[in-house]
């Protein structure tokens, strides 16, 4: 029961970060499910299932906020069904002792990119309305559904970056793009995986209590993702799964750090995890204290006119 009880708190906030961000339900959800011993292709088929549930309710929340763009949604989600069918027939094949290092290895990665990009990076706006064409989006949707099966997660840590990146279209739609879309990536990963294992290693109240968690989230992610800055939450996130995955990936039989290694390895990623929140906390209040002058000089001459127009009148 207490198990259960943590997988519901799991996929509540998993969720509340996946619908305000765009990505990482599948990611932690699967780092958690790894972290206590469940098979790669079990715990990722377990997070795809549960996903069904959850984008769904995230998509009609999105929709209902107006956050979501129809025609990024239907370019990119058939790509990624095509390779998120592939990554999961492809997770089956592998056995446990393999998989296990491979999948920490791309979840460990993913938390890099996700940490670096919205450390440093921010969100570029210069290209912000011109269209997204379906030449860039194919490509995108298939690398992120291949990656989400095989990693776990993946479809929000290379969709929506590689859209935040194009500046075309502003970041809640972006968010509610991906997560709405991501209800197909999750159907066609689940398809793949019950091809390759069937129902074996898949424990259906495991699924039951990450959708229960995922469920109560969406619609107040869907609300936040307006309110909560996307640069500060994805450095929060990124350090989360780098510490974890560099966690498992030190324990395991392929590496089997010592002891004082591995203390060593995770301190160091706490202090750097820390510097990097810190510095995106300040970049986020730059760049709010620059659009403020600028605010206010667009106030001015409309201040002015009217001060003139009531001098003239008078």
């Amino acid at each position: 029961m207490r198990r259960l009880i943590l997988l519901a708190l799991v996929g509540l906030g998993a969720q509340l970060v996946d619908g305000s961000l765009g990505m990482a339900y599948g990611v932690t959800s699967t780092t958690l499910l790894l972290a206590i011993g469940t098979n790669p292709a079990s715990a990722s088929a377990t997070v795809h299932l549960a996903e069904i549930g959850t984008t769904l309710a995230s998509g009609l929340s999105h929709w209902k906020f107006g956050n979501v763009d129809w025609k990024v949604v239907r370019r990119i989600a058939l790509p990624g069904a095509i390779g998120a069918f592939a990554g999961a027939t492809f997770l089956t094949w592998l056995s446990t002792e393999v998989a296990a290092p491979v999948m920490s290895g791309i979840l460990l990665a993913l938390g890099v990119y996700v940490l670096v990009r919205f450390t440093f990076k921010g969100i570029d706006r210069s290209n912000l309305g011109k269209p997204l064409r379906r030449r860039f989006l194919a490509p995108v949707g298939l690398v992120a559904g291949f990656m989400d099966a095989t990693g776990g997660g993946g479809w929000g840590p290379v969709g929506t970056p590689a859209l935040l990146a194009s500046g075309r279209i502003e970041p809640r739609k972006v968010i509610g793009s991906i997560d709405t879309s991501e209800f197909v990536i999750s159907v066609a990963a689940s398809l793949g995986f019950l091809v390759g294992l069937g129902t074996a290693g898949i424990d259906l109240t495991w699924v039951l209590a990450l959708l229960a968690g995922g469920l109560v989230a969406a619609p107040i992610a869907a609300w936040l993702v307006r309110l909560v800055p996307p640069r500060v939450l994805g450095s929060l996130v990124g350090g989360i799964i780098v510490l974890t995955n560099v966690r498992t990936i030190l324990r395991s039989d392929l590496v089997d750090a010592r002891d004082d290694v591995r203390l060593l390895s995770l301190g160091l990623i706490v202090v750097l995890w820390a510097a990097a929140v810190v510095h995106s906390v300040r970049a986020h209040r730059r760049e709010l204290l620059a659009a403020a002058p600028s605010a206010d000089a667009s106030e001015a001459p409309a201040d002015e006119d009217r001060e003139k127009a009531l001098a003239t009148e008078g």
